[in-house]
């Protein structure tokens, strides 16, 4: 038995041991159960991801970057996320970036010993010219990926802030960053496929962390999407209407001709017909107010 076996995520679950031999709804009740566990663990982990959104959300209000680095399931999970960010809060998409070992082929391919080279993830550390007011987000469902913690340890020579965050407790796999989020999920009903519990809790966190960095740089007011991309598509642009119609209360027709004037931005709509201002006017209203709607109108 390797050490490796020792760990959360290798374990086997007693829960899922007779697995092939139950019926396909007595199967599904067992994944299920386990699922259900993940949301409980990453609660526990609440004081470091708090940290982590507290820190990232400083930091890109000063200009610098979140880079998510991972591999597998844990890479592709980065690259999802970060790509997620623009539609969705009309970011610009140097702000979150994901990080694959292997590369965009490690997206829909598995790349093996892409993982294995610390030194591929100080390149994609380097390449991206990683700087002080940057933070780097390794993600290591195992604990032990070379690739991530090769690209924390570039990050920190470089002076930024790191991040690290794994599915088993840190004796069994330490770290260096200055925050370390463990969620630990446990064994997973298939013994080592980390593409389960691990993949959801961490699917789980990277939502925590870019969603409320986002709230906190003022690109959600309440709980609406008021920097949405409204000239993605015709379902976004319609959304934009109702969001205008929404907040500044009024039909559709006038938000419609609202965004139309604003150039397709929410808060520039609705800070013009709020506060009676020019499209310039609300621009530079919304711009001394850091971004945040609230603010602008208050």
């Amino acid at each position: 038995m390797s050490a490796r076996d020792h760990f959360e995520t290798e374990r086997e679950n007693p829960a899922s041991a007779a697995l092939d031999t139950l019926s396909v709804g007595a199967a599904f009740d067992v994944l299920n159960a386990e699922d259900a566990r993940v949301a409980a663990a990453v609660a526990r982990a609440k004081g470091e991801i708090v940290k982590t959104i507290e820190l990232v959300a400083d930091r890109l209000s000063r200009g610098g970057r979140l880079i998510y680095v991972g591999a597998g399931t844990s890479g592709r999970l980065a690259v999802l996320d970060a790509t997620e960010c623009p539609p969705t809060f009309q970011s610009d998409p140097t702000l979150v970036q994901g990080v694959i070992a292997g590369g965009d082929k490690a997206l829909t391919t598995a790349v093996e010993g892409a993982e294995d080279s610390s030194e591929a993830g100080a390149e994609a550390v380097r390449a991206r010219k990683v700087k002080d007011l940057d933070v780097v987000l390794g993600i290591a469902a195992g604990g032990t990926t070379p690739f991530v913690h090769g690209a924390l340890a570039q990050a920190q020579e470089r002076g930024a802030a790191t991040v690290f965050f794994a599915c088993v407790p840190r004796d069994q796999a330490p770290d260096g960053a200055d925050i370390s989020i463990r969620v630990i999920t446990g064994p997973e009903v298939v013994a080592g496929s980390t593409r389960m519990k691990a993949g959801t809790a961490t699917k789980l966190v990277l939502n925590a962390i870019s969603t409320l960095v986002m709230v906190r740089l003022g690109k959600v007011h309440g709980n609406l999407m008021v920097d949405v991309n409204t000239r993605g598509n015709a379902k976004l642009w319609q959304r934009g209407i109702g969001l205008v119609a929404r907040i500044a209360q009024v039909d559709r027709a006038e938000a419609e001709a609202l965004l139309e004037a604003a150039g397709g931005a929410v808060k520039v709509a609705v800070v013009m017909r709020l506060k009676s201002l020019s499209r310039l006017e609300a621009e530079e209203n919304l711009r001394r107010a850091g971004g945040v709607l609230r603010r602008a109108l208050a």
